[in-house]
């Protein structure tokens, strides 16, 4: 289970002046901001062929930003020629919260360079609120595994519940110790807690960033990667990241 939302992207006005400053080219680009003269994009006056697709995403400071046709192409060509060309991806920004379990989100830390998360703290939260199943991603789980987790979550909330009231006795008999604190108690939620445990995260990255993982997590075990790799497919002027040399750019 993965769930993405609040989607906001931003950065392509200074990708495009940036990517344009090798050859002193500002004055070739065809990109800027919608006049505004119509509420509704049926009744635009830019022509069709003029501009590339407008994305309400592409939004700085109530303005829609339209990436213009001469500019998308020269930011094909120099995905086509390499990451070391195409630098002008690392300045467009995403942001975004996403809600996933932790042996998703281990993996994802693979992605440390352009990257930034801030996440809901388990450590500190876990005790605060009683657990159900649909804190955890479960989906795939037959009978008998959603019959265990079921139960471990009935462990966890008992542990939960007793760890707030601090009754010696009730603690001694969940650890098994003979003098035990809430800590010791703590550590038997925080060490039971199952990996499929759903935490949620504001992650940013980049263009460049979103690149390599579209390509590295191709046809991956996990059905949060591929989720997350249809997400990516929706952002505005994704061609530049779903690229493959293997085949001309395209929407996936």
């Amino acid at each position: 289970m993965i769930k993405i939302e609040n989607t906001d992207v931003y950065g392509f006005e200074a990708a495009i002046r940036g990517m344009r400053n090798p050859l002193n080219s500002w004055e070739k680009s065809d990109s800027g901001y919608c006049e505004g003269r119509s509420a509704r994009c049926d009744n635009c006056p830019i022509e069709p062929d003029e501009y590339a697709p407008c994305y309400n995403a592409l939004v700085n400071e109530g303005k829609l930003y339209v990436v213009g046709q001469k500019d998308f192409a020269l930011m094909k060509q120099l995905v086509r020629a390499g990451s070391d060309h195409s630098k002008f991806m690392r300045m467009i920004t995403v942001t975004c919260d996403i809600t996933a379990p932790m042996y998703w989100w281990k993996e994802m830390d693979t992605y440390k360079v352009g990257t930034v998360r801030n996440s809901c703290s388990t450590m500190h939260k876990i005790c605060s609120k009683e657990l159900t199943l649909d804190d955890f991603s479960h989906e795939h789980l037959g009978a008998i595994a959603k019959t265990m987790l079921e139960n471990t979550v009935v462990f966890l909330n008992y542990c939960i519940d007793e760890y707030k009231k601090g009754a010696l006795g009730a603690l001694n008999e969940i650890t098994g110790l003979e003098c035990a604190s809430q800590k010791d108690v703590w550590w038997q939620i925080i060490q039971l807690l199952p990996s499929s445990y759903n935490q949620r995260a504001t992650w940013q990255a980049n263009y460049a960033v979103l690149r390599n993982i579209y390509h590295a997590r191709k046809n991956h075990k996990l059905d949060e990667w591929n989720e997350f790799r249809r997400w990516i497919e929706s952002l505005p002027q994704s061609e530049l990241i779903t690229y493959s040399k293997e085949g001309a750019i395209n929407n996936g």
